[in-house]
């Protein structure tokens, strides 16, 4: 309950119930949701309000200007600077005000509402061969109203301009309530406005810098006569100080028929820096840069330390080609590569589009911040700029790599400021009033595409004088007498270095049990890595992606990666979230992450929230009961060893079947009424394994793990496994059961093991993925020392360990490394697990698999895409004629989430978006692929559809029963 309250509902809470139709939040998630955007800066509002319509916007800005309570509009992925946050009531149109109204093709128009993500409006102009011209890197997520607040740019603005380019009409309400529609000559000004114009004609016309990317201050230029007194125009990039945006018609642009994408590569960005004025007579579509240091793997790229991503476009393939070449042709290159498939560019593109992420880490993990992340300055100009921002940088002893729109002349970088020690406030301070007087003496603009907010506005003197900000002043209090719309924005600006995010954060490190390898073992280091740029908000998954499947299937902030690291933060805090650990608040919005780690690879700063939902709930119960599920899911192979030990397979099953004793037992388990429970095979894998002999004696020796998954429900794919990786000439091992004795010899040293001696035993070894996932992590921590002992063996020996379910070789890979951070053999396992197809490629590279010949469909595991990579299993689908690709997202049903009580609607919500489409729509005698048992249950239990392991397929080719 918010603190304002006093253990009731507040006076303000109530009369906005009364007087809006839309949602009105005043409790904690909702405002803790909302106290950062993608800046340094936290504010805690009053309340959120998700509006119906403009007179639920109106009825809000009635009742705040009634109790004097400021308002800040936000939309989504776009604001970097604090503009986006207050202390007043946030507006959200995300959620309601988010429609595209209409679709003009012939006058290449669109009506829209703010709240509306850009990859919605693309999609809806493409099929007439029309797009919106401007699209920021995130375009996948941030809203047409976020970008006329900030007058957002993107890659291709050398082409079709900015955001205010792009506008033709806007419907605002003022802080009064007055309903304007914004237009040229004139339109819509309120009251004072032309006044105020005609008397400062001769500033207004000498008083701002020609660049393409000028974003600063308010764009009061576009009030001139001659420049067609556009209203509209000069409202795009205030920063919803102004007014608050209901409805907009923006133009559209022809989008070419074709493109081609020439990446061209430099010694360093200077270079390319310089390179890129001298390539816009040729007319590209974009003109981009970036350096190595934000490339995790540049294999991709040509030769070179910095690159030009420069696209052009044609009415054919050929034509769009022929332009790229002939930029290749006139630029001064270490090397080049041009790209005409779509697939490829795409690939290509994401790697310049991730560098708002990747830029928050430097390379050698340490943090970096925005702050000074978009400054602009004449093309022309740029070379020369970046040499001195690098010395200004080296001066400070801070480090950048700076990336962007090279062609306009706009840079970001991201910078390793402390922002956690007065010292290194201090020296933020000082650097960022030195590279303000820097910017101007090029020329240029303190903001070049995502607005002044609180961390330039403050500086804006030094770029235009006094009088001139003197002069922004009076303009807003036409529009705003009352300074309700966003106060401490642009003008009357919040000191740069006050109200930052890190200062409420805990400055000892938190007790915790994972080690988080990658941020010092400082848990508030791993939730800072979350800067907010939204990548977990996009409302459909493209080609292998996966996060974040909980906010595709609700929709609500809370259930996105990022939604739920705010709220950590806030716990962190301690001032929003008071309780700590045992936050409801925090259990709630975790409670609908699948863990399917998909954010620890497609968050471009891996925030990895599935660990941090195990650590949460290993604090949150300590020392509670637990959910009844975390007693039937998390200790899961306890239940299957004990029906296995007592051989009670098939009563369990016949059991299973009778639907009053199956209701039983799923309500006492905690498991969703919708589900059906699985079958416990008769015959565990291991047991099928100890009464077989091996058929190979010769060629490597690889050890095969019998995850719990493979040992008790489905010991087919273990048996299919055996098959294939002996015909590739490989001897399979099971774990020994014992720890076998390691005899010293005269040294002191330990005597090299028999491989074969593996053969001779086995044992129970187990990941501990199921008491990971339910937050039991001193039983994980138990399991995964015991699983250590007992193949000490494996670690003496140079055999793999092949694990065929992707969740346990995930968990091996990750888990177990960081829980038992403190124990050398965990990073010792981890280095020897490999999948299947890996295991085959590296370990019988002159085998060729049986030719299937068949189309296949399915899934590629989520764990799988996020920590161990397919491109193994990718070239043995190829080699056996596999054809096609499998889908991205998630199953739904992850492991024990989609059999919990309550998930089951979210549960088949992620499988109805890609996978049960992917299959129904495939042609009769495709392979349906799921290597994952999760996977091949929601399969079964959804869609009455058996899919299958790859290595049962492969099998079943082997036996010539493909």
């Amino acid at each position: 309950m918010s603190a304002d309250m006093s253990g009731g509902m507040s006076e303000l809470e109530a009369e906005l119930r009364a007087a809006v139709r839309g949602e009105v939040g005043f409790d904690v998630t909702s405002r803790a949701l909302v106290t950062m955007d993608a800046s340094n800066y936290r504010r805690v509002p009053r309340g959120v309000v998700a509006p119906v319509d403009a007179d639920d916007v109106a009825a809000v800005l009635a009742v705040c200007r009634e109790h004097g309570v400021p308002v800040v509009a936000r939309g989504g992925g776009t604001s970097i600077a604090g503009q986006a946050t207050g202390t007043g009531v946030v507006l959200d149109f995300t959620r309601h005000m988010n429609r595209l109204v209409t679709l003009d093709p012939e006058a290449r128009t669109a009506v829209v509402q703010p709240g509306l993500v850009l990859d919605r409006l693309q999609e809806a102009a493409a099929p007439h061969g029309l797009r919106f011209g401007p699209d920021p890197s995130t375009h996948s997520r941030c809203t047409l109203g976020g970008m006329i607040g900030n007058n957002s740019c993107g890659s291709h603005s050398v082409a079709w301009g900015t955001t205010a380019d792009s506008v033709r009409q806007l419907d605002v309400i003022t802080a009064r309530g007055r309903r304007l529609r914004l237009g040229r000559d004139g339109a819509g000004a309120p009251d004072g406005l032309r006044e105020l114009v005609d008397g400062e004609l001769a500033r207004l016309r000498t008083g701002f810098p020609e660049l393409p990317r000028r974003i600063s201050g308010y764009a009061l230029d576009a009030l001139l006569p001659e420049r067609g007194a556009d209203v509209a125009r000069s409202f795009c990039g205030s920063e919803g100080t102004l007014g608050v945006l209901t409805e907009a018609v923006v133009g559209l642009v022809e989008a070419p028929r074709a493109r081609a994408l020439a990446v061209l590569g430099y010694a360093d960005e200077s270079a390319a820096a310089e390179a890129a004025a001298g390539l816009l007579p040729l007319r590209p579509l974009t003109v981009e840069g970036m350096a190595a240091d934000l490339v995790p793997s540049p294999a991709a790229l040509p030769r070179g330390a910095a690159w030009l991503f420069v696209e052009t476009g044609g009415e054919s393939a050929e034509e769009a080609c022929a332009r790229a070449e002939t930029i290749v042709r006139a630029a001064d290159v270490l090397d080049a590569l041009v790209v005409t498939d779509p697939a490829g560019q795409r690939a290509l593109w994401r790697i310049r589009e991730d560098a708002s992420g990747t830029a928050t880490r430097m390379p050698d993990g340490t943090e970096a911040w925005p702050g000074w992340e978009d400054c602009a300055v004449p093309p022309a100009r740029l070379g020369a700029y970046l040499r001195d921002f690098r010395g200004l940088l080296a001066a400070h002893g801070l480090r950048g790599t700076p990336y962007g729109h090279f062609g306009d002349g706009c840079i970001h970088v991201r910078i390793d400021f402390d922002l956690l020690t007065e010292p290194g406030v201090a020296r933020f301070r000082r650097f960022s009033e030195e590279l303000a007087e820097l910017v101007v003496t090029h020329g240029g603009s303190l903001s070049g595409e995502h607005g002044d907010g609180q961390a330039r506005a403050e500086l804006l003197p030094k770029m235009y004088g006094p009088e001139m900000v003197g002069l922004f002043e009076r303009v807003k209090g036409v529009w705003d007498p009352d300074d309700l719309l966003n106060p401490g924005m642009l003008v009357r600006p919040a000191p740069l270095d006050a109200g930052l995010r890190f200062s409420v954060l805990p400055r000892e490190p938190v007790d915790v049990a994972f080690g988080y390898p990658f941020d010092g073992g400082d848990f508030s280091a791993a939730v800072r890595r979350c800067v907010g740029v939204a990548k977990c908000r996009t409302t459909s998954v493209s080609g292998s992606g996966v996060m974040c499947p909980s906010f595709r299937a609700t929709g609500a902030e809370e259930h996105s990666t990022r939604g739920r690291a705010r709220l950590l933060h806030e716990m962190l805090a301690g001032e929003l979230v008071s309780d700590g650990w045992r936050s409801t608040e925090v259990r709630d919005a975790l409670d609908l992450c699948l863990s399917c780690k998909g954010c620890r690879s497609d968050c471009p700063v891996e925030v990895d929230m599935a660990t941090y939902k195990a650590e949460f709930l290993h604090h949150h119960y300590a020392g509670r009961r637990r959910p009844a599920a975390h007693y039937a899911m998390g200790r899961l192979p306890v239940w299957l060893r004990a029906v296995t030990r007592t051989r009670t397979a098939r009563l369990v099953n016949a059991l299973a079947r009778l639907r009053p004793l199956a209701r039983v037992a799923k309500r006492l388990g905690g498991i969703a009424p919708e589900r059906e429970l699985p079958r416990v095979a008769t015959q565990t894998f291991s047991r099928w394994w100890e009464r077989r002999r091996a058929s190979v004696q010769g060629g490597d020796l690889v050890v095969l793990w019998p995850d719990t998954f493979t040992e008790y429900l489905s010991p087919s794919v273990g048996r299919a496994a055996v098959r294939v990786l002996e015909a590739a000439g490989l001897r399979v091992a099971l774990p020994p059961t014992v720890r076998l004795e390691k005899p010293p010899v005269g040294d002191g040293r330990t005597v090299a093991l028999d491989p074969l001696s593996l053969l001779r035993g086995r044992g129970h070894v187990c990941c501990g993925l199921t008491y990971v996932s339910t937050g039991q992590l001193d039983r994980a921590r138990a399991v995964m020392r015991r699983t250590l002992d007992l193949t000490e063996p494996v670690l003496e020996t140079d055999a793999p360990v092949v694990v065929l379910e992707p969740s346990c070789a995930a968990a091996l890979r990750t888990d177990v490394p960081e829980l038992l951070h403190d124990d050398p053999r965990a990073a010792r396992l981890a280095a020897k697990v490999l999948t299947f197809a890996e295991t085959l490629e590296r370990h019988a590279p002159g085998w060729t698999p049986p030719r299937v010949d068949r189309p296949v469909a399915g899934q590629t595991h989520c764990h799988q895409h996020a920590v161990l990579g397919d491109a193994a299993d990718h070239r043995l689908r190829r080699a056996a004629l596999l054809t096609g690709e499998l889908s991205g997202g998630c199953c739904g049903l992850a492991g024990n989430f989609g059999f919990e009580k309550g998930h089951y609607e979210v549960s088949t919500a992620c499988a109805e978006e890609q996978l049960l489409p992917s299959v129904r729509e495939a042609p009769d005698g495709t392979v349906v692929l799921a290597d994952g048992f999760s996977c091949r249950t929601q399969l079964e239990q959804l869609a009455g559809v058996r899919g299958r392991h790859l290595a049962e397929v492969l099998a079943a080719a082997l036996e010539g029963d493909g």
